[in-house]
Parts: C-alpha cells; sequence; structure tokens
C-alpha cells in the first residue's frame, strides 16, 4: 500500500461467504449492470466467489408480469446466477447515501449506463473514490465514455455493424450478415472482468483503484484480431469469404453423403489431406502446388476435394481425416454439442438448484483453474430477495430496513 494513508475496512470482513477457497473470495462487488455485457462481466466475478451483490429498482413495473416470467428464463438465469439481489431507489437521497455506505466498504462497483446516467445519479467514479480511494470502478458503454457517440445506446447488431464483422461475415456478394451470437456484449463484458482483475491486482502494490473502462465498439473491433490486422499492416480491406477461412486455403465446409463436416487444411496439412483423400496428385498439380496458386485456384481446388468428400459419411471423413491429422469435424445443433463425449468430459454444462425450476443446467466456464475452479453454487435471486440479509451486513438494524421498505428506499 503507498503511504501510510488508513486503508478503509472493506465489507468482506464482516461477510462470512461459502466457498472462501475461490480465486476471489472476499471481494465484493457492486452490481448495478443490465441487459448484456455489464452482467457478462459481473458472472465471471461471481463464478470464481466473488460477493456480488446486485442492485435493483424496487419499483417492478416494466419487468414483465407474463405468465412467462423472464427472471427464471434461461437467459436471466445464465446470466445471473451465484448473485445476491438487493431493491435500492438511487434517486431517493437516502438511497443514494445508503448505495455510497456500501461503496465506501466494497472492492468493486461495476455499471453500464449510458456515460452521463452515473454522473447525474452523483454514482461516478471521481464521487464514489473520494469515499474509497481503493475503489475498482469498471464501466462500459455502447462507444465509450467521451466523444461525438458517448451517448448513443449500444445494441450489439449496430456495433456489428460499425465494428466492422458483418462486412466480413456471410457469403460473397449476399449482403452484411450478424453473427449469431451478441458478440459484441459478450467480449466487452469478458474484456471488462479481465480489466477488474488485473486493476485488483495492481491495487495489491499501489493501495490505489482505478477507473477501468470498456465498451462495446473497442471490443468488437479487438475481437476482429488479423482481420483488423490486415488492413492496419498490409491496408487490405477483407471481403466476405462465407465458410472459407480467408487466408488457409483449404478451409471450408463441405457435403458429404449425408450431411456436412468442417476441414481445415492449410500448409503442412495440405499434403496430409490430398493423401488421406486418395488424391496425392493434388500436392504436386501445379495449380495447387504451392499456397499462392492455391489461393488464386481457389474455387477449382475446393470444388475437386468437395466431389471426393461426398463421396462418403460425414462421420467416416472425421474418423479418417483425424487419425491422418488433419482438422475435421462436425456441425452440430446446440443439442448436439451438448451431447458430444468431449463437451460432457469439459463439465460445459454446469448443474444448479432453482426453487421454482428445480435442477437446471447452465453453460459451465471456458476457463478452468485446476486448484481453485468455479463454481455454480446459486441460481439468479428473485427481486431483493436478499435485501434485508444485505442491509444487515452492511450496519443496519431490522427497525431501519423496515423503515426503508415502508418508504420505497429499498
Amino acid at each position: 500500500m503507498a503511504g501510510n494513508e488508513e486503508k478503509p475496512v472493506s465489507v468482506r470482513t464482516f461477510i462470512s461467504m461459502p466457498d472462501a477457497d475461490l480465486p476471489l473470495s472476499g471481494y465484493t462487488v457492486l452490481d448495478l449492470t443490465r441487459v448484456r455485457s455489464g452482467p457478462t462481466a459481473v458472472r465471471q466475478l461471481a463464478d470464481f466467489g466473488a460477493n456480488v451483490i446486485k442492485i435493483e429498482d424496487p419499483d417492478s413495473r416494466g419487468a414483465g408480469n407474463s405468465a412467462f416470467d423472464r427472471r427464471t428464463g434461461s437467459d436471466f438465469q445464465n446470466l445471473q446466477r451465484n448473485k445476491r439481489s438487493i431493491t435500492l431507489n438511487l434517486k431517493a437521497p437516502e438511497g443514494l447515501a445508503l448505495f455510497k455506505r456500501m461503496a465506501e466498504k466494497a472492492d468493486v462497483v461495476v455499471e453500464n449506463y449510458r456515460p452521463g446516467v452515473k454522473h447525474r445519479l452523483g454514482i461516478d467514479y471521481e464521487s464514489l473514490r473520494k469515499l474509497n480511494p481503493r475503489l475498482v470502478y469498471a464501466s462500459i458503454s455502447g462507444f465509450g465514455q467521451e466523444g461525438p457517440y458517448a451517448e448513443r445506446p449500444g445494441i450489439d447488431q449496430v456495433i456489428q455493424g460499425m465494428g466492422g464483422l458483418m462486412s466480413i461475415t456471410g457469403l460473397p456478394g449476399q449482403g452484411p450478415l450478424r453473427a449469431g451470437i451478441a458478440i459484441s456484449d459478450s467480449s466487452a463484458g469478458l474484456y471488462c472482468a479481465f480489466g477488474i482483475v488485473l486493476a485488483l491486482l495492481e491495487r495489491e502494490r499501489s493501495g490505489q483503484g482505478q477507473w477501468v473502462q470498456t465498451s462495446l465498439l473497442q471490443a468488437m473491433i479487438a475481437m476482429l484480431d488479423f482481420q483488423a490486422a490486415r488492413w492496419l499492416v498490409e491496408k487490405e480491406v477483407p471481403p466476405q469469404a462465407g465458410n472459407r477461412h480467408p487466408t488457409a486455403i483449404p478451409t471450408d465446409v463441405f457435403r458429404t453423403s449425408d450431411g456436412h463436416v468442417n476441414i481445415a487444411a492449410a500448409g503442412d496439412l495440405y499434403a496430409r489431406l490430398c493423401n488421406a483423400i486418395g488424391m496425392p496428385e493434388l500436392i504436386t498439380h501445379p495449380d495447387y502446388a504451392d499456397f499462392k496458386v492455391r489461393s488464386k485456384n481457389r474455387d477449382a481446388l475446393h470444388r475437386t476435394i468437395g466431389e471426393r468428400i461426398a463421396t462418403r459419411t460425414s462421420g467416416e471423413w472425421i474418423e479418417i481425416l483425424n487419425r491422418a491429422g488433419v482438422a475435421c469435424g462436425p456441425i452440430y445443433t446446440i443439442d448436439q454439442v451438448f451431447a458430444d463425449p468431449q463437451v460432457r468430459l469439459l463439465e460445459m454444462a454446469q448443474p444448479v438448484e432453482h426453487p421454482k425450476r428445480g435442477k437446471m443446467n447452465l453453460v459451465g466456464q471456458a476457463v478452468k483453474l485446476v486448484r481453485t475452479p468455479a463454481k455454480m453454487r446459486t441460481a439468479a435471486p428473485e427481486r431483493g430477495q436478499h435485501t434485508r440479509e444485505i442491509l444487515g451486513e452492511f450496519g443496519y438494524d431490522a427497525a431501519t430496513i423496515a423503515d426503508f421498505e415502508r418508504r420505497g428506499i429499498v
């Protein structure tokens, strides 16, 4: 810790959380996030043991009163697991004061409002760091915290278009196509969680928190990776390539006698592919003998390979080509994904108990810590389920909490 300044007492000193062996156990996170990007970031922290307090508005109007409650739906349950919920009216002076009391003792605050909202509420980074210099404050926005687009709503499909992804997705000549997942939302959440952990690590040296910022637009461009680098370095504008890899040839979806398979056989794998499919003559064929001519004659090469692949089943080719060291795999529907033995081994479906739905599976973590892995501890909470419990942990007595409830503060 830098200097001799007094370290604020963390809420973790008086909250006893289960699974104290998890990597982030003992860190308290105030979750102000909504929709997808922010909840994705906080879920990463919650899965690895952080004490996440999800802060929701006491007024549930607009949350939906249909027969299907979205809180019990798959998306909400998957995003909001391992969290506790408190209701809190941040627009009321008492509610704001209560939140600031919590922020004084918390380790992390995460929000994904439009940039101006947190300033209007008085819960921006500069305001809170005066109360708690060790606070790590994380913000996700659509376009960044400042600039001409700062106050625009950040919607994944709009960002996919502005970030370039739709221009390189889909079949050539068929127009822009969105990816099948909210990739800018999810990516921004993952980058944000990474930034939070980095800031917590740095705090161990400096004793100071800091403001972690990311946006859907930044995350989307970063995820372009080699496609973005093609423009930045080579000044080449990548076109749509459909199922074909832009630069690794031959890589494509090939029709089999009973379906389709993916085959990726660029570089040294090309000769292995030719031998495995019984067409060794393609190795030295003048039109395909090296990368440059294979790139130039890609259509003819893929057509020739495709004719041979169409003669056997998907299962046969997957076995033959993988045995030869050529990357080849099935194209699954989502149910088939989770039925695959390798996916089962990786435990990508994790069980949790829900009071209304009973036992159900949610999507597991993509990273495994062998000694302290993530745990699916609890289903998503009901709105305000833990309000009294949490306020008690922050020092409020039962009479005060009841008064807050009566006046709509919580």
